[in-house]
């Protein structure tokens, strides 16, 4: 008989989440647009006072006494980001990373990421599990969510700035969604980058028969469907944010920014609709930095916040995409209306697919068991 008191989980390495199912795009898609019902009915908690924070975000001094102590040099940081999920999931989790863009240099990622799922009653560990691939799959997932949406049915050309990881991600989701997607364009800043993406693309799509590189932010926008801009940058003025022009964007055309990005006031305009994937997050950010707050944090919803601030839009002329997967609010209403839809990133859409993917290993017997104890020591 089993001491009740024994508690056990699961690691789970990167071979190992592959083989649980961590990059079946389709059903990613369709586990964050579960989660984003759950966040419009409020079955959720993530950190902070409105329990709506990205995280805790450990950063470093331009001048410290300690000569050991890291520098705060381009995308320096730890973070924790913890979550709730209700629903099905029933889960609570955290993802903790170390990310230095210096990595690049040795080999290795930017960001270098794991997540613990718990259950929700005891709190005990679930699983400890590698979450490079968890976190850039469900980041690519949201955009398609909105592309389920919001972006037009017969949606062809896609156009992607930075070809790294998030791109290969949101490009997979779009497909999943808008199957006839055949032209990409996309703008890089280094070779080796293009090549990479140029190949996986090659091998991963072939249906995609048009593709082309483009030298500037206007070509990637101009002519496209969709949009996605996915590059890296120093962060701290707007002004050398990638920057849509309204000028260059078509009728018609879903435009979701998961990373730095900038409008020009044609963009700013009541009838581009914004949409964002969780307001209550962007309230959070706005609470805990700076003003402007688009200074510290370059995604484009954190501007729209700050145009609220600024009396150069109201709040009412935000949509949230739960809302929108509900039904509470329209999808896409009509072929040539403009939709802009900001990503954040939610440490609950973690805990959704960890979940999801946890889950998927223990029926398929994926992963190493561990022992935490069989009786604790102090009780």
């Amino acid at each position: 008989m089993t001491d009740p008191t024994r508690i056990d989980f699961i690691y789970l390495s990167e071979p190992d989440m592959i083989r649980a199912g961590v990059t079946d795009m389709t059903a990613c898609v369709d586990t964050m647009e579960e989660m984003f019902g759950l966040l419009h009915t409020g079955d959720y908690r993530m950190a902070g006072a409105n329990n709506d924070s990205h995280g805790a975000m450990v950063v470093f001094p331009e001048n410290s006494p300690f000569p050991d102590m890291p520098k705060p040099t381009a995308d320096r940081r730890f973070m924790a980001m913890p979550a709730y999920l209700g629903g099905r999931f029933r889960t609570a989790g955290v993802k903790w990373y170390g990310s230095n863009i210096a990595n690049r240099e040795k080999g290795l990622p930017r960001s270098i990421l794991m997540f613990t799922l718990n259950d929700a009653d005891t709190g005990a560990p679930l699983a400890f599990m590698s979450a490079n691939l968890l976190s850039a799959y469900r980041t690519g997932a949201v955009p398609g969510v909105g592309a389920r949406h919001l972006a037009r049915k017969d949606a062809k050309v896609v156009g992607i700035l930075g070809p790294g990881v998030m791109a290969k991600t949101a490009l997979s989701a779009f497909i999943a969604v808008r199957p006839g997607i055949d032209t990409v364009k996309v703008k890089g800043r280094g070779q080796k980058s293009l090549d990479s993406f140029l190949a996986w693309l090659a091998e991963t799509f072939p249906q995609v028969t048009t593709v082309e590189v483009v030298d500037s932010l206007e070509a990637v926008v101009r002519g496209s469907d969709i949009v996605t801009f996915c590059s890296s940058g120093e962060v701290g003025d707007p002004a050398t944010y990638p920057t849509v022009k309204r000028d260059w964007v078509k009728p018609g055309c879903f435009l979701a920014m998961p990373a730095l990005c900038n409008i020009d006031a044609g963009m700013q305009a009541a009838d581009v609709r914004k949409v964002l994937d969780n307001t209550g997050l962007y309230e959070a950010w706005f609470e805990e930095v700076p003003k402007p707050a688009h200074k510290v944090i370059p995604v484009i919803g954190v501007k729209f916040m700050d145009m609220i601030h600024e009396g150069k839009m109201t709040r009412d002329q935000i949509e949230d995409l739960g809302a929108i997967v509900k039904g509470d609010l329209p999808g896409r209403r009509n072929d040539d209306e403009i939709i802009l839809m900001s990503v954040g990133g939610m440490p609950v859409e973690d805990v959704a697919w960890g979940t999801v993917v946890y889950r998927n290993a223990i029926a398929r017997g994926i992963g190493v068991k561990l022992n935490l104890w069989d009786v604790p020591t102090l009780r």
